[in-house]
């Protein structure tokens, strides 16, 4: 019985961790051309994030979504996406 019990709570202590990476989403860029744009869309555990429109001639944009519909956005000169820079390990 208490091998059985001791095997149990092993498996268990294994497995927890892949439960939980299992669950994590990744965020997620989908590229679109079409002919004179590239867009980049940014989503986020299933939300889009911003919008990069890249025109073939003139200034890359963004379009940020204003509310919860994702139906309206704004247009804007720079990211709001903040990307972590942490510095790990340094050689």
């Amino acid at each position: 019985m208490k091998s059985v019990l001791s095997w149990l709570i092993l498996s268990l202590l294994f497995a927890s961790p892949l439960s939980f990476a299992a669950d994590a989403i990744e965020p997620s860029i989908v590229i679109r051309h079409s002919e004179d744009k590239t867009f980049y869309e940014y989503t986020l555990n299933g939300e889009v994030q911003e919008i990069k429109v890249v025109p073939k001639v003139g200034e890359p944009y963004y379009l940020i979504p204003m509310g919860q519909d994702n139906e309206d956005f704004k247009r804007q000169t720079q990211s709001k996406l903040v990307v972590p820079k942490w510095v790990i390990f340094r050689w």
